[in-house]
């Protein structure tokens, strides 16, 4: 993970960057990152504007990366997990795997927003409009919330369940199913939220 951030840190701070960064990850749980997605299995996760650094001031100054958004997240993040008492870490976590904080993410499968909800999971949760981040967020706390209810004490099927769905997990009779993608997101979500 910290190579990760070590790389997509070197890309935005790279003189004059102008680069969306996608990722993939394969059926054996490898994740790739790019700025040229070879197809369409790639997923938009960081839509960035031009980097440019001022030798003047030593400044940095950059639009629409990870730890920007994350601080115009914050607060609606809090507020809603206090709102539907779940762990604003958790939540903060699922956000970053999800979506690396880009509220115009969208899946090539149809996921949408901060929580890549998908449209049934939307219209589940009271969901009207996906791509608003306050009802994204909200319509995903919920449906957190639900999954941890579900699985309770078991974080590690809750967040399976978010991933592939709650059906999924308990056809694999209450078991984290054997899905790469699965298996890797559950170890991702749950890295981010032990930091």
């Amino acid at each position: 993970m910290i190579k990760i951030t070590v790389i997509l840190l070197t890309l935005f701070l790279s003189k004059g960057v102008l680069a969306d960064i996608y990722k993939y990850t394969d059926n054996d749980g490898h994740v790739y990152y790019t700025d040229e997605p070879r197809n369409s299995l790639y997923k938009l996760i960081i839509k960035s504007k031009a980097v440019s650094y001022s030798p003047k001031n030593d400044i940095i100054k950059t639009q629409n990366f990870t730890g920007t958004n994350k601080k115009r997240f914050t607060d609606l993040i809090e507020q809603t997990a206090y709102r539907h008492q779940v762990d604003a870490k958790l939540l903060h976590a699922v956000i970053q795997t999800e979506s690396a904080y880009n509220s115009s993410a969208q899946s090539p499968k149809g996921a949408v927003g901060l929580m890549q909800l998908m449209p049934d999971t939307a219209r589940r949760f009271g969901v009207i409009d996906r791509n608003n981040p306050d009802q994204n967020v909200d319509g995903g706390a919920r449906y957190l919330k639900h999954l941890i209810t579900l699985f309770n004490p078991n974080l590690d099927l809750a967040v399976a369940a978010y991933n592939a769905g709650e059906n999924a997990v308990i056809r694999y009779k209450n078991s984290i199913p054997p899905y790469p993608e699965t298996q890797n997101y559950v170890k991702q979500v749950l890295a981010i939220y032990h930091q």
